[in-house]
């Protein structure tokens, strides 16, 4: 079945569960090691994307001293002879003798000799067309070198490229960038048992994973494709290893939903195996989410790729991704390990025993605090529809109010930032 329970522990013999904080260190470390190709992009394709080598200057920032106000570019005491103008994107010739002065732009590059530069809005003109005025004593431009020399790092590695970062690297010259391919993943879906339209019955369930788990991936910078999502997958062993051998073809990473236990038409570990494929972590100490894995094939040349097992239970599905996945393609990306954020718990939140407990809650990021939610069980998803990520219980602990516990946000909407 495709819709597991949250079973008690591992299957007998098999090996303990790995502890949630270890296995998302392993995926990590795997993910790092396979990185992906680097390729060159041109600015306007790379959002979203990874630098895979430093962002350094090809000039100077600014690269020659450029006017921060519109007005009067001086040389020597007042009143000034206006001898020319300058605007932005020209050569400016010097200023050659005292008491001349050549009217100027923002942007534009300040002359050679400049003593001063007026204000437009504090200048006045005499009659004979001469300025008059008193410059501030700051100067009004900016000098070379000012924002950056010559050759110097803006942005490590690993630096994940969002349109700061693009505009950024053209001001200092760059039209492309070196950065990670992006991943390329599928979803294959698992289960007789549901439906891909119309309301749930008769025993059926609706998929909720099919929809939503791309859009997921496509949020932590997967490439998916409408054709790269396939399913229901019928309950077969052979359907299994053709859905996932045609799935590997073309993904980096092939996530899956349901069939992680071992009951009687769960298939994924006899597919694996068939396709001689090698666990990163097969069962993760986590409530909920337990029967969750990652495995990993290698071609003869070479070539890596993964397998996230996801639980059938919609939430668990989630609490997979953030937990196996999340991690996974920061290292495929040459992005560091994502770093959790603190937060103070508002309400108590009961610890799962001697396993890590994932709880969802509201995150208040003004006031720094989490808020657990209602309808929380595995199969649900309205307490997750409602939340902005999970607050972090450690084994064998509880949280209280004013506990200070680690958090996993979930992606933020397109246009949203913390």
């Amino acid at each position: 079945m495709s819709t597991e329970t949250e079973a008690a522990g591992a299957e007998v013999g098999a090996p303990p569960p790995a502890g949630w904080e270890e296995a998302r260190a392993r995926v990590y470390a795997v993910g790092l090691s396979a990185a992906l190709p680097v390729v060159a992009r041109p600015l306007a394709d790379t959002d979203g994307q990874t630098l895979a080598e430093r962002l350094t200057t090809r000039t100077a920032l600014p690269a020659f001293p450029t006017s921060s106000v519109d007005g009067w570019a001086v040389r020597g005491p007042g009143p000034w002879q206006v001898v020319g103008r300058v605007l932005a994107g020209h050569t400016a010739p010097p200023l050659a003798d005292d008491g001349t002065t050549v009217e100027i732009a923002t942007g534009a590059m300040v002359p050679a000799g400049t003593s001063a530069i007026l204000r437009i809005e504090e200048s006045t003109r005499a009659a004979d067309g001469r300025v008059a005025g008193t410059p501030r004593p700051q100067p009004e431009w900016r000098e070379p070198g000012e924002e950056a020399h010559l050759g110097e790092e803006l942005l490590p590695a690993g630096t994940p490229v969002d349109p700061s970062v693009i505009g950024l690297a053209a001001s200092c010259g760059h039209d492309t960038l070196r950065v990670r391919r992006a991943p390329r993943a599928a979803l294959l879906v698992f289960g007789d048992e549901l439906l891909t339209s119309g309301a749930p019955g008769a025993g059926r369930v609706r998929d909720a994973l099919g929809p939503s788990v791309p859009a997921w991936l496509r949020r932590y910078g997967c490439q998916v494709r409408a054709g790269d999502v396939v399913g229901p997958v019928a309950d077969t062993l052979p359907a299994h290893v053709a859905a996932l051998r045609g799935a590997l073809g073309n993904a980096d990473l092939v996530c899956t939903t349901g069939g992680t236990m071992h009951g009687p038409v769960d298939h994924l570990h006899p597919t694996l195996e068939a396709l001689g494929a090698d666990y990163v972590v097969n069962t993760v100490a986590v409530r909920p989410g337990f029967p969750m894995l990652l495995a990993r094939l290698v071609d003869g040349d070479g070539r890596v790729r993964f397998v996230a097992g996801l639980p059938g239970n919609p939430q668990s599905a989630v609490v997979a991704l953030v937990s196996l996945v999340v991690p996974l393609l920061a290292g495929l990306t040459g992005r560091p390990m994502p770093v959790l954020p603190q937060v103070t718990l508002a309400e108590p939140v009961p610890g799962r025993g001697d396993h890590t407990h994932l709880a969802l809650a509201r995150w208040d990021r003004v006031a720094g605090t989490a808020h657990p939610v209602r309808h929380v069980g595995s199969a649900m998803l309205r307490g997750l529809a409602g939340s902005d990520g999970f607050a972090v219980i450690r084994p064998g602990t509880s949280g209280a109010v004013g506990d200070r516990v680690p958090f996993v946000p979930l992606p933020l909407i397109p246009g949203e930032r913390s």
